[in-house]
This record gives structure tokens, C-alpha cells and sequence, in this order.
């Protein structure tokens, strides 16, 4: 999938926004893995519009990613930059490097739960050993910045006391249960995390991404949202494979992109941030509703009609969270940040990146 037209519109309002604040990205080296998945690549593009903004000096970025379940067409328009390169490499064995790296983003895993469940072993790897290996990494290198991507599944399903959830809550979490290869693996990449940062004052923060959206995303990622789109651009039903209670907190991918680069370059190490957006909490019937009206709006087709169905997969809503949404206070004291797009809004802008890619055409 190439990238369409509105993902550059988006960078451009990040860089709009993190202005100066990252200017210590100035000539330095990003390695950033999983660089060819939905949210990976966001960043890259992120990355190279600051470098186009007028930057004296351009970061140079180093993406990594073994294009198993990342795809090579999200940064084919990179092709033939100079300030961006490209590795194929699983990061489940180590990582040799000529030159250094100045700053680290680790997001190489894999996110679907139809996805993991079918390679936990992987899964695994790559959470685990391959995350100790990045940070084996950035003490080598000495960086002066990293993330670690976590996830928001760290918190299982919530006790409703805790929603929204900060990042002080221990979760509720199955380490037998299908989604355990996940949860579990990415809880420990935390331990790691935290363990180098007390041991070699690495300066990582672990990020938790709420329910992040946005264009790019794989259509047959088989998540709700990408269901949802997939639905209407082909004019079919949305089927609800729940009763369309449970709720979730969307984040559209610009916001999440943005909170990332500045906990980038924060100098902060050893803490844990909730990245999404608390004020788009809604049901996932509601969500279903959103999409319809956005999709009838952008496409001019008729509304496709909402049902209620039952999944093949008979532990689809096993340790399914019932209700999540992060509380953000801790992000927006630590860089002075506030979501800007509304799901609406969102939904809107990734339904125009399919129409604009020709998706929506029967």
C-alpha cells in the first residue's frame, strides 16, 4: 500500500506542532524498527517532513523491519532519499551497525490478536529477546533517546475504579489466556526496559498506545476498526461480533506521532506514558455508527446498515476488555500536549485515504 496524499497533510501538521521541540534530532541517527507497520512508518514520515520543514541539519533515519507482517509499499516513496535507510532484519537476533545511532524507537512486534494468536512464539521474540537486544543496543551506543512501544493490553480489563486507567495501575492480566503471548511478552519488555534504565541509566520510555487509528492501517489487520472500513468501502453491513457495549478510547495515528517524538527527545528514562486520546471514548456500537456516517459523507454511497453477529473464533472475547480509555494526565504535564483530531475527524481522514489509494471501488 503507498501511502496516500492526506499522510502527508497530517505530517505536516505534526511538524506544525513539535516545531523546535525536537531540534535535537538535528543530525542525529534514529534507528527505528517495525519501521514498515502502520504506526512505525507514521513516524518515519513524521521524522522526514521535519527534516523538509528547514532543518539546518536533517536526522537520518535507519528503518528496520523483516516486512513479515510490516509492508515494503508504506515507505516505497522513500526510495530514493538520502536521509533515510533501509534494513530488512528480524530483531530477534542481533543487530550489527557501522555507524551509531543517536536515538532508538523500538516498535517492531506483532499487534493483531488474529495474527499472534497464530505465532506466539514469534510474538514473543520479538517482544522479549528482541527488545532486550534493542536496548543491549542503545547502552552500546550510548543514545541519548528511546522508546520502547508497549501497549494499553498491559492492563487487561480494568477494575472500572482505575478507568480511566493511569499509568500507576498494575493491570489485570491472563498469563495462560489466548492473548497471553501479547500481553505478557510486552509486560516483561517493560521489566527489561526498566531493568537497563536502572542498571545503565538508559533513557527509555515505554510507551502504552490506546487504540491508535489511522491511514495506513491494514484493511485485513481483522481488528474492529479496520473491519468496520473494510465493510463500508466495499458497501457491505457492519457486522458487530459483540453486543456492541464494550467501550475504547480511538486515537487518531497524528496525535499518537506526535506525544512519541516529544517523550522522544524528553530526556526522561525509566517511566511509562499512556499515549491516545481521552476524549474519544465510545462504544464499539457507537464506533460502528461513526464509521457509517463517515464513510457516507466521504464516498457519497448510501449508508450501509449496523447487525449484530457472532464470531467463528469461539475465544474472540476471551479477557476482552469490557471498557478502556488511558488517563493522560502524566503525558500532557511531562510535554505540553493535547489531542487535536476527534475521532470523528479521524475516521473521516483515514476513509479518504482509501478513497484517495482507489479501495473503495467495487
Amino acid at each position: 500500500m503507498r501511502a496516500a496524499p492526506i499522510v502527508f497533510e497530517d505530517c505536516d501538521e505534526i511538524v506544525a506542532d513539535i516545531g523546535n521541540r525536537v531540534h535535537s534530532l538535528s543530525g542525529k541517527r534514529v534507528l527505528i524498527t517495525g519501521a514498515n507497520g502502520f504506526l512505525m512508518s507514521y513516524l518515519v514520515d513524521a521524522i522526514l517532513a521535519w527534516n523538509d520543514s528547514g532543518v539546518a541539519t536533517p536526522a537520518k533515519v535507519v528503518a528496520v523491519d523483516n516486512l513479515v507482517t510490516g509492508r515494503a509499499e508504506r515507505l516505497a516513496h522513500l526510495a530514493e532519499r538520502q536521509d533515510v535507510t533501509f534494513i530488512r532484519h528480524d530483531i530477534a537476533r542481533p543487530l550489527e551497525l557501522k555507524d551509531p545511532v543517536h536515538f532508538i524507537v523500538h516498535g517492531a512486534s506483532i499487534a493483531s490478536p488474529a495474527v499472534y494468536r497464530q505465532h506466539p512464539l514469534e510474538t514473543i521474540d520479538a517482544n522479549v529477546g528482541g527488545t532486550r537486544l534493542m536496548l543491549e543496543l542503545a547502552h552500546h551506543h550510548n543514545v541519548e533517546g528511546m522508546l520502547v512501544m508497549s501497549t494499553s493490553e498491559v492492563y487487561g480489563d480494568p477494575d472500572p475504579a482505575f478507568i480511566p486507567t493511569p499509568e500507576t495501575y498494575n493491570g489485570s492480566v491472563s498469563c495462560t489466556g489466548p492473548r497471553a503471548c501479547y500481553d505478557e511478552s510486552k509486560r516483561l519488555s517493560e521489566t527489561l526496559a526498566t531493568i537497563f534504565n536502572q542498571l545503565h541509566d538508559i533513557p527509555v520510555v515505554l510507551i502504552r498506545p490506546f487504540n491508535v487509528f489511522g491511514p495506513g492501517f491494514r484493511l485485513d489487520d481483522q481488528r474492529v476498526l479496520p473491519d468496520f472500513m473494510t465493510s463500508v468501502l466495499n458497501r457491505e453491513p457492519i457486522v458487530l461480533l459483540s453486543d456492541g457495549r464494550p467501550t475504547r478510547a480511538f486515537c487518531y495515528v497524528s496525535d499518537a506521532v506526535r506525544a512519541m517524538l516529544l517523550l522522544l527527545v524528553s530526556g526522561r528514562g525509566g517511566e511509562a506514558f499512556n499515549v491516545g486520546n481521552d476524549e474519544g471514548e465510545i462504544s464499539m456500537a457507537e464506533l460502528a455508527q461513526l464509521v457509517v456516517r463517515a464513510a457516507a459523507e466521504v464516498t457519497g454511497d448510501n449508508p450501509v446498515p449496523v447487525t449484530l453477529g457472532e464470531s467463528a473464533d469461539p475465544a474472540y472475547l476471551t479477557d476482552n476488555p469490557q471498557r478502556r480509555c488511558p488517563d493522560l494526565t502524566k503525558l500532557r504535564a511531562a510535554v505540553d500536549w493535547n489531542p487535536n483530531v476527534s475521532v470523528a475527524e479521524g475516521l473521516r481522514r483515514t476513509l479518504v485515504s482509501f478513497v484517495q489509494l482507489g479501495l473503495n471501488k467495487a
